[in-house]
């Protein structure tokens, strides 16, 4: 069960959960995948997870005791209890000029990073019947604002005389990230896939244009998502914020899907785009303490007509967990089966 979301019944499923997320992505769904069919896998191992509070493996991890310290690239974050996250301090920037990214910037050395070790700890894991998906922080611009603050950031992006700069070095970025989730498939050969962030966006609009990030993000992207696919794992984005003209950037980039946040007008992206990019999709908002059960269930049944059909699934946006009550969750179930299989088995 997820924080703030009610207890979820296990049914007796056709399939497995892991079996069903993938019959998802593949275009056969099963029934509508609601979050419970995925772990998340962010294993210490790797020291942005600590850096961001993040950590989320077979061992407990408190991020308010052990959260924050250096990623790595050796940025150090500050984890912040009130907002559950960490961030860098900012005013004190590794790059002024991203020109300056080859001088300054201490690569990795990920051979370093315990991962026997890891795999030894964490069989049992990601060895389960959950999709496995790892949680990568820290994209293209994500990890760009890490070295230059926004505001360096996402002037860098545009300035003609950093442009280059910022294009090489996501370039490195990209091969580093291509090493580490290489890394991944070795050692941790029972994971499915990988959820990668990089937000573009703000409560209101996307950070920069939609050419802006076709020029100077979606190759690169491109480049991990094929080397993912290559290996027959999955490629889901992490991106905040109100970015509805990112999306034809997103299917460009070959993500497999995306859940957007409530401030889109996610009917609207899952009409446009819903048959090239799988869209977390919401049902219609309602007060599960106050809600008769048969509205509910009616809602559920409204939501699985509007979104789950078989030549263009869907699945149940993180942000509906809260919703997730047993009366809208075995209706959904049923409704889902029919809609998507002809049949509904409780």
């Amino acid at each position: 069960m997820y924080p703030g979301a009610p207890a979820i019944p296990l049914y007796d499923f056709p399939v497995t959960p892991k079996e069903a997320y993938s019959a998802m992505l593949a275009r056969r769904p099963v029934w509508q995948p609601t979050n419970i069919e995925t772990r998340l896998f962010a294993p210490r191992l790797l020291p942005d997870n600590v850096a961001r509070g993040f950590a989320i493996d077979a061992l407990p991890f408190n991020p308010v005791q052990s959260g924050g310290g250096p990623d790595m690239f050796g940025i150090v974050w500050e984890y912040v209890p009130q907002v559950g996250g960490s961030m860098v301090r900012p005013g004190a920037p590794l790059l002024k000029d991203a020109n300056e990214w080859r001088e300054k910037i201490a690569w990795p050395n990920i051979d370093e990073w315990g991962w026997e070790g890891a795999a030894r700890d964490n069989t049992a894991f990601v060895d389960c019947d959950k999709f496995v998906n790892v949680w990568f922080m820290n994209g293209w611009f994500e990890r760009l604002i890490s070295f230059m603050d926004f505001e360096g950031a996402i002037y860098a992006m545009a300035d003609e005389d950093q442009k280059g700069a910022v294009m090489e070095l996501f370039d490195k970025l990209t091969d580093l990230y291509i090493a580490i989730f290489d890394k991944f498939i070795t050692y941790f050969p029972k994971i499915d896939g990988f959820l990668i962030h990089d937000d573009w966006g703000s409560q209101k609009e996307t950070f920069f244009s939609p050419a802006l990030v076709e020029e100077m993000i979606v190759p690169f992207m491109k480049r991990v998502t094929d080397f993912i696919h290559s290996k027959g794992k999955a490629a889901e984005l992490h991106s905040c914020g109100q970015i509805l003209k990112q999306v034809p950037n997103m299917i460009k980039a070959g993500w497999d899907c995306w859940q957007p946040q409530p401030m889109n007008d996610i009917k609207t992206i899952y009409e446009l785009y819903g048959d090239k990019i799988v869209i977390g999709t919401l049902p219609e908002k309602f007060d599960p303490r106050t809600t008769p059960e048969e509205e509910q269930r009616a809602i559920a049944r409204a939501y699985a007509d509007l979104y789950c059909k078989p030549v263009k699934p869907s699945y149940l946006n993180f942000d509906a967990m809260a919703l997730l009550t047993p009366a809208f969750r075995e209706e959904l179930y049923k409704q889902s089966r029919i809609n998507y299989c002809g049949e509904a088995r409780p």
